[in-house]
């Protein structure tokens, strides 16, 4: 039990310091005597204090720290921060407003909330650091073992051993026959027969610190071994060990079943999108209009710079206009700058490293995504968004939807300019089939995960790929 309440430990220490500086920082304020600062705070010094603290405690209810939760990344900890002081300075401008009528507050809540924020998100990041590099070591990790053969335990093994610093620590499989493609790391520590034997044990042992042999148990069986899943589930709930059934592979597709509400029943679904609610896609749109208005105003002066330099190192339009697969399959003209020579291999061949089509100019603009820019136009249309699946040629749709399963399912999205696939190594030439799959896989995440956040972190991602280029961009 001490492994599994050490999330909760760490989530109430960080709580804890959020209070002290919170505290730290009013006391400055109330021994600065700074122009700013109102007069009010230093006459009811001590109700300042406790309405600061009193929405501290409203803020920190809906929005708690989650760097405690072993996936949590820098741009997950930036939005909480936001939305904690956020609500903290806005609750208490709001309380002490109606508790004593006076000026200057506005003008204090808004300089307040800057250092607040600055500080906290400060503390966050040293926190989630520190944490990580704890976890590294062996600190608050948790033991997970697997039951089954099943392919689809391998992907949750390298979702679960990827990161160090999530602190899981798988100590190996149970199953009758061995784990095809298991890396060398994911040992078989047995049998089923094994497995019911070590449980067995476990139930007879009545040291309450030996008796746990897991803290999370992945299983992965056949329906028909129904009886097994159940004399495993009823182990883990007796010991307190955490059960997860994995969805099973069938041949080389797999099932990603999400829970939902029919009535009274609880069903399971393959396929979930967030942006099927109207108000995101209204969310998406609203901000795919605003950033590609600014853009392309921004744009306007450089356009007759680039186009004359197009015009002087290769002969041809300025613009590249080619079909593409869009949203639900249907097609759609694509806009790029031109980076290639006019050719008859457009449609159909990919761009490759040293590829003689493209002439200088053009291959900067690939490798800085300059090339890219006029698509602002076919987001502004509606044809695409700014972030999404990128639009592949139609040739590459007829071949792929045919040697890949889940292929068409990337088109349940607009194309976007950027993508998830692109920013995490998978963009530009794909010379082998294993890497368009990846591609498709990652596009398909991005649609199942998709969320105004995640948009941000690519489009962040992105703009870093135009001043160190990506050595996949050519």
């Amino acid at each position: 039990m001490r492994k599994h309440n050490g999330n909760e430990i760490i989530q109430w220490l960080v709580v804890f310091l959020d209070f002290v500086i919170l505290n730290a920082i009013l006391l400055l304020l109330v021994l600065s005597f700074w122009d700013w600062v109102p007069c009010i705070v230093y006459e009811e010094t001590k109700l300042f204090f406790f309405v600061a603290n009193c929405a501290m405690v409203i803020a920190q209810y809906f929005f708690s720290t989650v760097i405690h939760l072993r996936y949590s990344s820098i741009v997950d900890v930036v939005k909480q921060t936001l939305s904690l002081v956020g609500m903290q300075v806005g609750m208490a401008f709001v309380l002490f407003r109606l508790i004593r009528n006076t000026g200057g507050l506005f003008h204090f809540a808004l300089v307040f909330f800057c250092i607040l924020f600055a500080v906290t998100l400060f503390s966050r990041v040293l926190e989630l650091f520190m944490l990580r590099r704890y976890r590294q070591r062996g600190g608050n990790t948790r033991v997970v073992i697997f039951v089954g053969n099943d392919p689809a335990l391998l992907t949750v093994y390298h979702e679960l051993s990827e990161n160090p610093a999530t602190g899981y620590k798988v100590r190996g499989y149970y199953s009758a026959h061995t784990l095809d493609g298991a890396p060398e790391k994911l040992v078989r520590l047995g049998s089923i027969a094994d497995l019911d034997e070590l449980m067995k044990e476990e139930e007879e042992n009545t040291s309450i610190d030996d008796r746990r042999i897991a803290d999370e148990l992945f299983c992965c069986m056949s329906h028909g071994d129904s009886e097994e899943i159940v004399r495993i589930m009823k182990f883990c709930d007796k010991h307190v060990i955490h059960f997860y059934y994995v969805p099973r592979m069938f041949g080389n597709y797999r099932l990603n079943l999400t829970a939902e509400r029919v009535g009274s029943l609880d069903l399971f679904t393959n396929h979930t999108e967030p942006l099927q609610d109207i108000s995101k896609r209204f969310q998406k749109r609203l901000f795919d209009i605003l950033v590609s208005g600014i853009i392309l105003l921004c744009m306007l002066p450089f356009i007759p710079i680039i186009a004359l330099i197009i015009k002087i190192q290769s002969p041809g339009p300025i613009f590249f206009r080619q079909k593409r697969t869009g949203m639900n399959g249907e097609t759609f003209y694509c806009l790029k700058f031109r980076s290639m020579h006019v050719n008859k291999d457009a449609d159909k061949m990919q761009a490759t490293r040293n590829d003689p089509r493209k002439f200088p100019f053009g291959e900067l603009m690939r490798k800085t995504n300059i090339d890219e820019f006029p698509q602002f136009l076919n987001v502004l249309k509606g044809d695409m968004s700014i972030v999404g699946p990128r639009p592949h040629m139609l040739y590459h749709t007829e071949v792929y939807s045919e040697l890949i399963d889940k292929y068409m399912v990337r088109h349940f999205s607009k194309p976007g300019i950027t993508g998830w696939a692109q920013v995490t190594g998978f963009r530009g030439e794909t010379k082998e089939l294993w890497q368009m799959e990846e591609r498709v896989r990652r596009d398909i995440w991005y649609i199942e995960n998709w969320s105004f956040w995640l948009d941000i972190k690519i489009m962040l991602m992105t703009a870093v790929s135009i001043i160190r280029p990506d050595r996949h961009a050519y």
